[in-house]
């Protein structure tokens, strides 16, 4: 994961047509969007201590283990659990990735031999067996108006 995994930026290209008609559309995609989402409770256990956030990711097939996934949010550690919710997710398909972010520098820290220096779990609890699992083994639905999971960081370093 890199420091852009939790930025949220987009971009919107606006096209030459009638200001009154793009604004209509705009405001009917908003209205349908607000209307279509949801919240997911990520319930982050085996934190090890308080140093730092919990950051955690919404992916889609095409982000997942990547830096852009589009959704996004983080929450300051505890020893134990954390909850970290995302806001506003529409309904469907998506994998989870977290990390335990205890030097706050926005990075997946690895040593030298690429192994994860932090914590890192995925929905699902889903298996990383020489390296990082499969989107399929990592999915969930998400579901209006609010879905819950658990997943359980692993410090595949010792600490």
């Amino acid at each position: 994961m890199t420091p852009r995994l939790f930025r949220n930026a987009r971009c919107a290209i606006v096209g030459r047509a009638t200001v009154g008609g793009s604004l209509a559309a705009l405001a009917v995609l908003l209205s349908t969007a607000q209307a279509a989402a949801a919240d997911l409770a990520i319930t982050v256990a085996n934190v090890a201590n308080a140093q730092g956030k919990v950051l955690v990711a919404v992916c889609t097939p095409e982000t997942f283990l990547g830096p852009n996934c589009p959704h996004t949010a983080a929450e300051p550690a505890r020893p134990g659990s954390v909850t970290v919710v995302v806001h506003k997710v529409p309904p469907g398909t998506y994998a989870v990735q977290a990390f335990h972010d205890e030097n706050q520098n926005l990075e997946f820290d690895r040593n030298f031999l690429g192994l994860p220096k932090e914590g890192v779990g995925f929905s699902n609890d889903a298996p990383m067996r020489f390296g990082p699992p499969r989107y399929d083994a990592a999915a969930l639905a998400v579901a209006e108006p609010v879905t819950r999971t658990t997943l359980t960081l692993r410090y595949l370093v010792e600490r």
